[in-house]
């Protein structure tokens, strides 16, 4: 596999053709390191069995088990994924874009995973105008994982050409989006309209309640 290339896209006003690229490989079944409004992310294709597979097998996860997020660019697509009630539409379209992964009950459009099908979908709109794009561009939502460091002290790399050197030989494409940050996105249970808090991250749920 060829070296991944490092693509400089501008956070605030991201170029379309940067963004072209990103989408084109993603399409191609390629992995991508993209910024969010948290942390880097990896992400592919979510209909491409293959790309989530590789995925996988580059974070060291078991693909029957693991519990992966769903990168959507608005509320639009959401009832194609996960079932969905009116308080908890409310309470997501009040919270996002934002640092939040919302866990909702599957519906039967979700893809297997590791050949087993999935009873929740964490859904995540990130307020970053590249993950946006790049999700708006492509059509569909990507599958996504946060990019974790190996440093017991920084859970997160947040430095984009750190991420580049260690994955370079992994993915297809690392988009340096300017520093991330080193926390996560707060994890919320939505089942049965309860809002529990699985993970707290870098969003208050509270306030959107």
């Amino acid at each position: 596999m060829a070296q991944a290339n490092l693509l400089r896209i501008h956070p605030d006003n991201p170029q379309p053709k940067g963004i072209a690229q990103a989408v084109e490989i993603i399409r191609k079944g390629g992995l991508v390191i993209y910024p969010t409004d948290t942390i880097y992310g990896l992400g592919c294709d979510l209909h491409n069995a293959r790309a989530v597979e590789r995925l996988c097998q580059i974070r060291g996860f078991n693909p029957a088990k693991v519990h992966l997020s769903f990168i959507c660019h608005d509320l639009t697509h959401i009832s194609d994924y996960a079932k969905i009630s009116t308080q908890t539409y409310k309470v997501m379209k009040k919270a996002l874009p934002g640092p939040f992964t919302f866990v909702l009950e599957a519906s039967s459009k979700v893809p297997k995973i590791g050949g087993k099908r999935k009873e929740t979908v964490g859904i995540r709109i990130p307020d970053n105008n590249i993950a946006l794009s790049i999700v708006r561009e492509l059509g569909n939502p990507i599958i996504s994982t946060s990019i974790h460091d190996d440093d017991e002290v920084i859970e997160y790399t947040t430095d984009p050409e750190l991420i580049y050197e260690k994955y370079r030989n992994l993915v297809d494409l690392v988009i340096d989006g300017g520093y991330g940050n080193n926390v996560a996105s707060t994890v919320v249970n939505c089942e049965n309209d309860e809002f529990e808090v699985l993970r707290q991250g870098a969003g208050i749920i509270e306030d959107y309640l």
